[in-house]
């Protein structure tokens, strides 16, 4: 399903308090950002215990429950977790990835509030939750009854108020330094690949083995980690950031002149986050139109073509991520620096020499 609207994590609670409490909500959103975990927040908010369903583990009668015969009838027991005597969060987590007869199942819970003859208490709510199917994720069809049935809230990443939760909750401060400079790395769509891939959850797992294995963690054993846990370019950049947090060594001494640019092959990872670091500082410094540059501004410019000339003698590939568009294929820094740079950097090179 295709978001019309999205939404921030700081926004559901809100939202759910006022939906959740009159009528089922489904919350849509890729792997890993936090629906689960803002749906128990939100339950025990209202004093709730939160009873968790998975679809994907679950089979009809897991729902339906065991006939016993009573009176010489047959009656349907649903099981302990739903038949409940006070009220209570009912969470269908990947609801949309059950099997159709699981998803058949969940339907009287969700529209009569029932299963069998049992009928959920007064003041108990119903939240599901799944994955898209162009997260690459495991989603089938709902049908169009149910669907119509919910009320659906899309939930997007949010760095700001990840790193307000992350300050609550105790996340290793070279995860929260690092997404502060770098918000845009906190998550990224999934692969079509079985590959890591960046989320909050897989930021969160970074921070948990960082902490597992403290400061000293050796150069070999972090790549191992970090790799195994984030999109493979931010992986690369986050090891380069640690080196400098190890290291004392950055962006700001090679634009002062203070240090050059690590050239040894082993730095390489160093290097790309320098890189990143430096088109950051230049998006952040140098104003989008040409007439706006003051005298130390163009001091500034003519540094950073200089710098680049040096980057680009370590490593072409590198020094263009620096001016490289972006994902849509827009210029990311001003047009008037890419043609000036393109126009000066041939001389500056020469210069060199």
């Amino acid at each position: 399903m295709q978001a019309a609207v999205t939404v921030s994590p700081a926004q559901v609670p809100d939202l759910l308090l006022g939906l959740a409490t009159v009528r089922p909500v489904f919350l849509w959103g890729a792997p890993g950002i936090g629906k689960s975990s803002l749906v128990r927040d939100f339950a025990q908010s209202l004093g709730l215990e939160c009873v968790s369903l998975l679809g994907t583990q679950l089979a009809p009668e897991d729902l339906i429950g065991v006939p016993q015969i009573r009176d010489g009838r047959s009656v349907f027991c649903p099981p302990e977790a739903i038949a409940r005597d006070e009220p209570y969060c009912l969470f269908l987590d990947e609801l949309n990835a059950a099997s159709p007869d699981v998803q058949k199942a969940f339907y009287s819970l969700i529209l009569d509030r029932r299963i069998g003859s049992y009928e959920l208490p007064a003041g108990s709510i119903v939240v599901g939750a799944g994955n898209r199917a162009t997260d690459n994720a495991l989603a089938r069809p709902i049908a169009s009854a149910l669907v119509n049935r919910l009320t659906h809230v899309h939930l997007r990443a949010s760095a700001a108020d990840w790193l307000v939760w992350a300050g609550e909750n105790g996340i290793h401060p070279w995860v929260t330094d690092y997404l502060t400079d770098r918000p845009d790395h906190l998550w990224s769509q999934p692969p079509k690949t079985e590959e890591p891939f960046s989320t909050p959850r897989s930021w969160h797992m970074l921070s948990d083995a960082l902490h597992s294995f403290g400061r000293d963690i050796d150069e070999d054993t972090l790549r191992v980690v970090v790799h195994g846990t984030l999109t493979p370019s931010h992986a690369v950049s986050f090891c380069g950031y640690a080196k400098i947090v190890r290291h004392t060594f950055g962006i700001e001494a090679i634009l002062k002149g203070d240090a050059s640019w690590p050239n040894r092959l082993e730095d390489r990872d160093l290097l790309y986050y320098l890189a990143d670091a430096f088109r950051g500082r230049l998006v952040r410094e140098l104003p989008r139109q040409k007439e706006h540059v003051s005298p130390s501004m163009r001091q500034t410019a003519y540094r950073a073509k200089a710098l680049l000339v040096q980057l680009a003698e370590i490593s072409v590939e590198v020094a263009q991520t620096v001016i490289a568009d972006d994902a849509d294929g827009l210029p990311v820094l001003p047009a008037w620096f890419l043609v000036e740079a393109a126009r000066d950097m041939p001389r500056l090179v020469e210069a060199r020499r």
